[in-house]
Formats: C-alpha cells, structure tokens, sequence
C-alpha cells in the first residue's frame, strides 16, 4: 500500500456536487492498494499514519502526532498511485489491484484508523471525485507499507 499523507487545516470531497466527506484539520490521505497489499499491511500503515510526528508542539517542532492534536482524517482512495509513467506518455496502471480486493483493503484501513478514535471521513470509492484541501505547511509525506 501507498499512501500520500498531507497535513491539512481542512479539506473536503465533493461527488456530483455534493459534499460527501469534510474534516476541519487533521491529515488528507490519498490511499493506493497494489495486488501483493494484505490485512497486515493495512495495519502498519494505520498505525504509521495515526503516530506521525507531524504536527507542531509549544516550541514549534514536528513532535506531535494526529492522535495528540485530535485531528481527523479525510481518507479518499487513489488507484492513481500506482500509475508506472516510466515508458510512453500514457500511465500504466497494472500494479493497482482490482477495484473489489481494493476496495476491501481501503475500507479494513480506514476502519484500523477509527478504532484508534480518529474521525475519518471519506470520498466514495470509484467515484469521479473533487477534492479540495489547504496543505498546512506544507506538509506532504509518502508512507509505504513495503
């Protein structure tokens, strides 16, 4: 799994004009899954992303987690990631797993970050999707599970 994460000071996703996800300030997580990613990796990345030292403490250091600052997270799923642009000019999007295994993983994920007490919110998986944030910082990091 792969997974683009941005400090935020808010951000929503909107789906045929309509919003369907919003957080005021947390992380924006853009979320790939690849056809070797497991329960196992979901995990890892939950528990990676939800202790991220990423947000400032008293004395300005990145030395607090989205947990510490009570953040939520607006978690959308990107198949996107996994686009090889390294021949021709159009991707090639063989290394995203099928949409239903993905889609199962996306949820597990997003699942482990709420039992962990984090608000998150979510795009709608397949969907053509707009989404809008402000990057705090800015902040932008990719976590992989392997």
């Amino acid at each position: 799994m792969k997974v683009i994460v941005q400090r935020t000071k808010e951000a929503s996703v909107t789906v045929n004009e309509e919003i369907v996800g919003q957080i005021r300030f947390g992380l924006m997580v853009l979320v790939g899954v690849t056809h070797e990613d497991t329960e196992e990796d979901a995990v890892f990345l939950a528990d990676k992303i939800a202790n991220l030292r990423i947000f400032e403490d008293e004395n300005e250091k990145m030395n607090l987690s989205l947990v510490d600052v009570g953040g939520e997270i607006l978690s959308v799923s990107q198949f996107t990631l996994y686009g090889d642009c390294r021949k021709g000019r159009r991707p090639n999007f063989m290394s995203a797993a099928k949409p239903d295994e993905a889609k199962k993983l996306y949820e597990f994920f997003n699942e482990e970050l709420r039992k962990k007490g984090i608000n998150v919110e979510t795009g709608v998986f397949g969907a053509m999707m707009d989404v809008s944030f402000t990057n705090s910082g800015p902040v932008t990091l990719i976590v992989e599970s392997k």
